[in-house]
């Protein structure tokens, strides 16, 4: 599972593309947006640690060169929209038949779920926006609004809205976090730093997860009762 760690791992990432780092996120968050594949790449995690890191003081640190702090601020936003836009385009074009393929590794059919009940629950502006700060729900929200016929203009303008918030906002969180850590202590802070945000950003897969499971179980069976996971006293009666 160690390549698996890697991948969701952002310093992994900004240390192997090295003096490409600051190109490489901005091919990453147009993958993760643009993408149906890309859902498992780190979005919040990688925008953080690339304001991080484009401290000079830090990326020395660190043995990698500093990321460019004004073009990522101009690059990230534009390939977080254009990603969102190839993603709605997608949706659009291939409708239904874009997610009609089996489960696999990759690919969940739950993921789609996700996505369109999102979209119902805040409607279609509010949920392109909030999408952007929900992991995997912000890959598979711009097809799922092309399925749904949102039309091209209004999502470009929410998309636009929603990815200037999301990368900008990340992106100088992390700068700010970068200017005030002693570079002495990089290890000390900035790695539990983005391993914390990491978690963080996973906190709404995980809720998810259990208000599933939870619905499993009180799903009613055919009988017209509820269905309740025996305990060990109901096997011993």
């Amino acid at each position: 599972m160690d390549w698996l760690w890697n991948l969701l791992d952002p310093t992994w990432w900004l240390t192997v593309l090295g003096a490409f780092a600051t190109i490489g996120v901005l091919a990453i968050i147009f993958a993760e947006t643009g993408l149906l594949l890309g859902f498992f790449l780190p979005g919040d995690s990688l925008l953080v640690a690339a304001g991080i890191f484009s401290s000079a003081a830090v990326a020395q640190g660190m043995g990698i060169e500093p990321l460019s702090m004004p073009v990522l601020l101009i690059g990230t936003p534009l390939c977080a929209i254009a990603g969102a836009q190839l993603g709605h385009f997608l949706g659009v074009r291939f409708g239904r038949k874009l997610f009609d393929k089996p489960d696999s590794r990759l690919f969940k059919r739950e993921h789609v779920l996700r996505a369109e009940e999102f979209f119902e629950k805040f409607g279609p502006a509010r949920a392109v926006i909030l999408a952007r700060f929900v992991p995997i729900v912000r890959t598979f929200m711009n097809p799922v609004a092309g399925v749904l016929e949102m039309p091209a203009k209004r999502f470009l303008l929410w998309n636009s809205v929603g990815g200037v918030v999301w990368v900008e906002s990340m992106l100088l969180l992390g700068h700010f976090l970068g200017s005030k850590v002693d570079p002495e202590q990089i290890d000390k802070y900035i790695l539990p730093g983005v391993f914390v945000i990491v978690l963080i950003s996973l906190i709404p897969i995980i809720v998810e997860v259990v208000k599933k499971r939870r619905e499993r179980r009180n799903m009613p069976s055919p009988n017209g009762k509820h269905h309740r996971v025996p305990t060990r006293t109901d096997s011993q009666r």
